[in-house]
């Protein structure tokens, strides 16, 4: 397979409707915006079909999830087939009866389905009860081989681990990307908003930091949920380079498509000046499987 050292990339950063079919129309109308842009891989936000369901509890909403490859998959695959790019995309996977994962996709430039990456964390928190709906992943931190070079995707809670993007920059990654579906419970966002949002920035500059590769994460925005409480996405969707330098950021509230340029011959000239993978103690990180080290 033949790629280029440069290429673009683009983030759809979208509002999700109650409709599936919108929302595709939606992601659709991005993905074509970014190819006109020059993109030759795109990212769509975590769970982009549906309004964030994990809001509540209720087993009715497992009718919303599909098989992979499945309806969703399959409209993205003629997407980038047609445009000849690269899609990542995010699906509800239904797995097996009573086995589900919220799962990115990637289909690269030819439609054909590359591989699939399901979210290994799992978050169990106020409004993001995901523990009901997703199993964890069971397929590792992978990396793939695309039409523009070896990339590999995470999922939003995954971002806070630096183990995951470790794990998928030495399996040959040179892009991580995220899709996400972040927000304040709005009763917080005054006094904590500004804080939790630089905070989700800054672990995963660092990732890009600590592994010498590009990263982006894509989210979605709007309020979903109660009137007087639910989640207000904060966008901000970004990509930053190899030393963790943001190359653009979206807004909070606005639907937008960011495009940028990845280059390898900036990751080959920060690795070669930071070479922190050559100067790890691999000798010494037995502890790191260990959930604490307690005496």
């Amino acid at each position: 397979m033949t790629v280029s050292a440069r290429f673009r990339l683009g983030l759809v950063q979208m509002r999700c409707a109650a409709d599936p079919a919108e929302n595709l129309a939606t992601a659709t109308a991005g993905i074509r915006e970014a190819a006109a842009r020059g993109a030759r891989l795109v990212c769509l936000p975590e769970l982009f079909r549906t309004r964030y369901f994990c809001q509540g509890e209720d087993a009715a909403v497992f009718d919303l999830a599909e098989p992979v490859p499945g309806p969703t998959t399959e409209a993205l695959a003629r997407l980038a087939r047609e445009l000849g790019i690269v899609v990542v995309g995010s699906v509800f996977e239904r797995r097996a009866a009573g086995v589900y994962h919220n799962t990115a996709v990637i289909l690269d430039a030819d439609g054909a389905l590359r591989g699939l990456y399901r979210k290994m964390h799992i978050p169990d928190d106020p409004l993001y009860y995901e523990k009901f709906y997703f199993t964890p992943g069971d397929l590792g931190f992978r990396a793939f081989d695309t039409a523009v070079g070896c990339i590999a995707t995470l999922v939003c809670w995954d971002q806070w681990y630096p183990e995951g993007a470790r794990l998928a920059a030495l399996a040959g990654a040179n892009v991580l990307l995220y899709p996400t579906a972040i927000g304040w419970h709005p009763a917080e966002k005054a006094e904590h908003g500004e804080t939790q949002r630089a905070a989700w920035q800054t672990v995963q500059r660092a990732h890009a930091i600590a592994n010498g590769v590009y990263v982006a994460a894509v989210n979605r925005v709007g309020h979903e949920g109660a009137a007087d409480g639910g989640l207000e996405f904060w966008g901000a969707s970004f990509a930053c380079d190899p030393f963790g330098i943001v190359l653009a950021e979206a807004s909070a509230t606005r639907e937008e498509v960011l495009v940028v340029e990845c280059d390898l011959a900036r990751q080959e000239d920060v690795r070669r000046s930071w070479p922190f993978l050559r100067d790890r103690r691999i000798d010494a990180y037995a502890g790191i499987t260990k959930r604490l080290l307690d005496g």
